[in-house]
């Protein structure tokens, strides 16, 4: 199997509002796969249809070649899920709690469960109701993982967490997928998906309107140069440069600023063609690329 979750035309209304529509996802075993979207853009309805807590309007899906429909027990029983509103039995402490999710798996996690407290500093002799937001997550965090499945789901898995702890669960999913397993990952924290994604799906209105690797992504993006010349400097010299989206001049005509997708190495040249005083350049972070899929301000091509 080399497929670990695929849909087909997967749609999901509420009544006539739309959760997610004609979702056509492929997720390969082995990969970290980004899901990200603004709030209401259909993320958790897409994991929940997944998981069969919705049901589908329209559409198939399958995980780990297991119908979404038909196979849900199977499939619960082999995924780790993190859900983004996580509720828990508030009255037991963590160890409760985390043992009685392994007798409903049938499994002996208590070694992979004391590692992980361990490695994310939790105490599972206290009652969750005493616990803050993020130990109250770190809690979901080590019940998703430690049957070690092979595929995690995991929904806005760090909110919560602090810098070390979301570093440590960076670290943490870059283990898993060492070991050949896969994750589904839903997150708001775009730096943190950078980091650890194979490949981002991006969602908005309903709909996946992007898939790439990170990588790919990385390359879209645009660099922003200003070059100060000794002289003004004609602007329509580089404004018909390949690759350049905006330019402007200040200063009296002295600084340009010019915006460029790709190689600078036009650009470069043609500034080489006059009396440069100084340069410098600024790249668009890998989040500024994808908030610009949020908002709409990319060509639909």
């Amino acid at each position: 199997m080399t497929i670990a979750i695929a849909t087909s035309g997967l749609t999901k209304y509420y009544g006539s509002s739309p959760g997610i529509i004609d979702l056509d996802l492929e997720v390969r075993v082995g990969e970290v796969y980004g899901f990200i979207g603004p709030n209401g853009a259909g993320k958790s309805t897409t994991i929940r249809t997944l998981l069969n807590f919705l049901f589908p309007s329209e559409g198939s899906g399958t995980v780990l070649g297991l119908d979404i429909i038909k196979d849900t027990l199977e499939i619960r029983r082999r995924v780790g899920y993190l859900p983004g509103d996580l509720s828990m039995y508030d009255a037991m402490t963590a160890r409760e709690f985390l043992i009685y999710f392994a007798n409903l798996r049938s499994c002996d996690c208590t070694k992979t469960m004391a590692s992980l407290a361990d490695r994310f500093q939790l105490d599972l002799d206290r009652k969750i109701k005493d616990y803050s937001t993020g130990n109250r997550q770190k809690v979901g965090i080590v019940n998703a993982f430690m049957h070690q499945p092979e595929l995690l789901i995991l929904d806005e898995p760090t909110s919560g967490l602090d810098p070390l702890m979301q570093q440590e669960f960076q670290e943490l999913i870059n283990e898993i997928r060492s070991e050949g397993r896969t994750v589904f990952l839903s997150s708001h924290i775009l730096p943190e998906v950078d980091r650890v994604a194979d490949r981002v799906g991006i969602v908005r209105d309903s709909r996946l309107i992007a898939v790439d690797t990170v990588e790919a992504f990385k390359a879209k993006a645009h660099s922003t140069l200003s070059i100060q010349f000794a002289s003004a400097i004609d602007e329509a010299l580089f404004s018909g440069l390949e690759g350049v989206k905006d330019t402007e001049v200040r200063n009296g005509g002295t600084v340009l600023a010019v915006t460029v997708s790709g190689s600078l190495d036009g650009v470069i040249k043609e500034a080489a063609n006059h009396d440069v005083v100084s340069i410098s350049t600024r790249d668009s972070e890998l989040e500024e690329v994808f908030l610009s899929y949020y908002s709409g301000d990319v060509d639909a091509s």
